[in-house]
């Protein structure tokens, strides 16, 4: 029987940590299914699901100390089945940036039961004025008795309230 098992990874950037993750995935008879990697200031951080027996969780969880030891932190985590009652929506923000606007963004979501499935979040000058603004884009995934309008009315609202333009749409 196969399993889903999560991993983090982050250490020092260099050329081949990828690889070195992608070798100890298939030694151990596991298989890549996805991943989201990025530098982010200086630092290889990467998260990834791989799916594989319990004999090669155990072989590929031995393996991955061995990066361990070249400065690499890695986390595995077992993972359970997900649940399928529930809709995918896109989210898109605009605005200048300032402290506090993926809290509250994440405060309203939250209290209607919508979960972050993914975040990407990114800081780039404005053309006119020279500031930052703060973009977001999110995939979020709803429960089945929640309205996208309803959603989209009460982000919106905030949207006003942090100056910001937001963009709800179906399929995410």
């Amino acid at each position: 029987m196969y399993m889903s098992l999560v991993l983090t990874v982050i250490g020092d950037d260099q050329p081949g940590i990828v690889e070195q993750l992608a070798a100890q995935v298939l030694a151990a008879g596991a298989n890549w299914e996805e991943s989201r990697m990025a530098r982010l200031a200086g630092k290889f951080a990467g998260v990834l699901r791989v799916t594989a027996d319990a004999e090669g969780a155990e072989r590929l969880t031995a393996g991955l100390a061995v990066l361990e030891a070249g400065g690499l932190k890695v986390v595995v985590e077992r993972s359970s089945r997900e649940p399928t009652d529930f809709r995918t929506i896109g989210l898109e923000l605009v605005g200048n940036d300032r402290p506090g606007i993926v809290r509250d963004i994440s405060r309203v979501l939250a209290r209607h039961g919508v979960n972050i499935e993914e975040l990407e979040t990114e800081l780039t000058s404005a053309p006119m004025t020279g500031g930052d603004l703060f973009r977001a884009r999110a995939r979020l995934r709803m429960p089945p008795t929640l309205e996208v309008a309803a959603l989209r009315a009460v982000l919106e609202s905030l949207a006003g309230d942090l100056m910001v333009d937001l963009a709800v749409g179906e399929g995410g």
